[in-house]
């Protein structure tokens, strides 16, 4: 309590570049859930961008960097590994020539990929940080094996008191997926799964939740309705509401094929769900096989079938790797969390 009151009598002014998208229909990103976590401690913190449009967003994100450039003390910027990598890039830029204190926070799953494909532009970013905040241990390996020794783990985190968990002493074939629905995340690979386990388990159903990303929602519904599927699509669903809906179901898919750390596998996890994911990046440092959690190959729906029909047979089994990820999950909450941010934001 008292080293809690010694950080809030030294906290800062930040400036936070994300994309801020959940109001206009895209998925809640870490800027919509930091940035708050942030002000409640305390600091003052001012954030870019909601503009839907990427030149109308880039351009408040540099305006708001300069505009405030004489009184923040960190810049704070959510680092993609796609197009939204350059905006990444060019306020590091700004804020080099503005001798301002920034620090990328590396939540793209593509980001070994673009330490390769753009040797020179992620030196100038990530070489002359003061700092890298990676959310896995995974993305803080990439980094340190390509050169870059100021890099900082610190998780993503959740309010664990949010996430009421739930004790499945039997397990029925109810499958819940909570993703974007884009194409790197490999939605479809879900449906296959159910298809694969319906010969079986006539009674096997799966809800997918989660907004709109690119066209793979189509070929969800047109696959699912193709082959008579069981499959809802209740669409992007806020927290609160997820997370009580998964209280209905029995076993988390995430099918993703490229990831660093996702907020919803940590979620499941919490919630005491048995989660079945591929092994794509960063999971196998988040989930440890057969402890708690399972890991299969991508793309590869028949291994997650038979993994989920492992699960079925075997309740009690699952049940001792759902309480061995409820404990790992407490090293997420926010009041373990903030104490890694504090130390870095207090100097």
């Amino acid at each position: 309590m008292l080293l809690l009151k010694h950080f809030k009598q030294i906290l800062k002014n930040l400036i936070y570049i994300g994309n801020k998208l959940y109001t206009s229909g895209g998925t809640p990103t870490s800027i919509d859930t930091l940035a708050p976590l942030l002000r409640e401690e305390g600091f003052n913190v001012k954030t870019a961008s909601s503009k839907k449009n990427k030149l109308f967003r880039i351009v408040e994100m540099l305006l708001l960097v300069y505009r405030y450039r004489k009184t923040a003390d960190y810049v704070l910027i959510d680092t993609y590994s796609t197009q939204n990598f350059w905006y990444a890039y060019a306020v590091g830029r700004l804020c080099q020539k503005l001798n301002l204190k920034y620090i990328p926070i590396l939540h793209g799953g593509e980001l070994p990929n673009r330490l390769e494909s753009s040797p020179e532009a992620s030196k100038k970013l990530f070489g002359k940080a003061f700092l890298n905040v990676a959310p896995s241990l995974y993305m803080k390996t990439i980094f340190q094996q390509a050169g870059f020794t100021n890099v900082r783990y610190i998780p993503n985190s959740i309010n664990l008191k949010d996430y009421q968990y739930k004790e499945r002493n039997e397990l029925r074939p109810k499958l819940l997926w909570v993703r974007a629905f884009a194409e790197i995340y490999n939605p479809l690979l879900a449906i296959k799964v159910l298809e694969l386990l319906l010969p079986e388990y006539p009674d096997a159903e799966l809800c997918m939740i989660g907004p709109k990303k690119d066209d793979s929602w189509k070929d969800c519904i047109r696959y699912a309705k193709l082959h008579r599927l069981p499959v809802r699509f209740p669409g992007r669903l806020s927290r609160e509401d997820w997370t009580a809906f998964a209280a209905d179901f029995d076993i988390f898919l995430n099918t993703t094929n490229i990831d660093n750390n996702p907020v919803s596998v940590v979620e499941a996890m919490a919630l005491g769900m048995p989660v079945i994911s591929t092994k794509a990046g960063g999971l196998p440092y988040l989930i440890s096989a057969d402890i708690d959690g399972v890991l299969v190959p991508p793309k590869d729906p028949e291994r997650m079938a038979v993994s989920v029909n492992n699960l079925l047979r075997d309740p009690h089994r699952s049940l001792e790797r759902t309480v061995a990820a409820r404990n790992k999950v407490e090293a997420f909450d926010w009041e373990r969390v903030k104490l890694m941010w504090l130390e870095i934001l207090r100097t």
